[in-house]
């Protein structure tokens, strides 16, 4: 393979790549069929993803700048005969049918032309599309505009947690805390259109309930609260309920001086907890069983949306037996997360069983916590419905077929 090449690739790849497109396999039967490599930033620091297409998945490693190159020309060199380069200011086009005498075509960008992800994506089959210089800016992770709470616009609460200064910059130390508080967000924006108030022709009339079992330190309590009184203009009323003393007083304080009437905290055991009912239930990372009392008091409640991200997993770590599948059960650490699986599992299949509609949502990325698997619910149906009494059955199937009694039982 050409010198030229590698030297082309270290050049582009350490400067101002925009995206990488690697295609036309040099055989049929290769797993890989095209790799995408893209500029993002995982806690701050700026990596290069390499997006590797196989027949019916899709992967990805990420790799620092200065070992990009290598890897690239690797790829080219064993696996593919295209490589189409967009940079900040043009495009180039690599054939290497001849791995040793590549062909190399370099075009300007004209008239700061910026084709969609799809378009580029397309760009392999002949098609001259090129990107503008303003999109070197943007990087996969991290695209603000798409932000609910944008950085450089101060947000009260953030500022008053630490996580933002006066003007709005978000501290380098929280930076993941700020994307993990964006994403959750997003997710309450979809779930939205399910509340009362978001199914109302005039929201501004009703008013939510909403209450956060396990809030911790509040961060997500806090940017609940925002995002439905300051973002919708909609009443809300939202409790956080959490076992450390400390902290509720601490956020009680931030509330009270920040004017949020609606925003109360209590110190009390989500098992213990009553309440006449709410609109929304949150829990998120709610340790071992907690959570299970959460979802219990939500559907009993009737309440139509439920966000959950559950916490460490013990209950049926003891339980579980299965003969089959001993070879990998005796493994603790496969055991382990294996009963986290089967706990969330069975969770889920119980609020179906109870009329709900069930999706696990990635929350956040697995760089700021491992438990990042959401469980959101929205009640749609009554339990006596068909696919209600199908996920009934199921969860007794599996319950038997593993040897175990989940906490979340009491909601059956």
């Amino acid at each position: 393979m050409s010198n030229d090449l590698i030297t082309l690739f270290n050049d582009t790849f350490n400067t101002d790549l925009l995206r990488c497109i690697i295609s036309s396999p040099r055989r049929r039967s290769q797993e890989i069929k095209k790799v995408i490599i893209r500029p993002i930033i995982v806690k701050d620091e700026v990596l290069m993803q390499f997006e590797y297409h196989h027949e019916k998945k899709v992967t990805h490693e990420n790799l620092r700048p200065e070992d990009t190159a290598e890897k690239a020309f690797s790829l080219v060199s064993d696996h593919f005969k295209q490589i189409n380069i967009f940079t900040a200011t043009e495009e180039i086009q690599i054939l290497a049918s001849k791995a040793d005498n590549p062909r190399i075509k370099h075009r300007k960008n004209q008239n700061d032309a910026v084709p969609s992800e799809t378009t580029a994506s397309c760009s392999t089959g002949g098609r001259n599309t090129f990107l503008d210089a303003a999109s070197a800016n943007i990087l996969a992770h991290d695209r603000k505009k798409n932000y609910i709470i944008k950085e450089g616009e101060p947000c009260p609460f953030l500022v008053k947690l630490g996580v933002m200064d006066e003007n709005g910059n978000v501290f380098k130390r929280h930076y993941s805390k700020f994307r993990q508080i964006n994403r959750f967000l997003e997710i309450v924006r979809d779930a939205y259109k399910d509340l009362p108030a978001g199914s109302s022709a005039d929201s501004s009339a009703g008013g939510l309930k909403v209450i956060d079992f396990g809030c911790g330190k509040a961060y997500l309590t806090f940017a609940l609260y925002y995002y439905f009184t300051e973002l919708c203009g909609i009443r809300a009323e939202i409790i956080g309920l959490d076992l450390k003393e400390d902290v509720i007083e601490f956020c009680g304080k931030v509330a009270n001086e920040l004017g949020y009437d609606g925003l109360t905290f209590k110190h009390g055991d989500i098992a213990d907890y009553t309440d006449d009912g709410c609109d929304m239930v949150v829990t998120l990372h709610a340790c071992d069983t907690a959570t299970d009392f959460a979802l219990i008091n939500a559907v009993k409640w009737n309440a139509p949306v439920i966000l959950s991200v559950p916490c460490c997993q013990h209950e049926l770590f003891k339980q579980i037996k299965n003969r089959e599948m001993q070879p990998m059960l005796r493994h603790g650490i496969i055991k382990d997360k294996f009963t986290e699986l089967l706990t969330d599992s069975l969770r889920a299949l119980a609020l179906e069983a109870k009329g709900y509609d069930v999706a696990m949502v990635e929350f956040t990325t697995l760089e700021h916590t491992q438990k990042n698997i959401m469980l959101r619910a929205v009640r749609k149906r009554a339990p006596e419905d068909q696919k209600s009494k199908r996920a009934l059955d199921e969860y007794r199937a599996l319950e038997k077929r593993f040897c175990v009694s989940c906490t979340i039982n009491r909601m059956l």
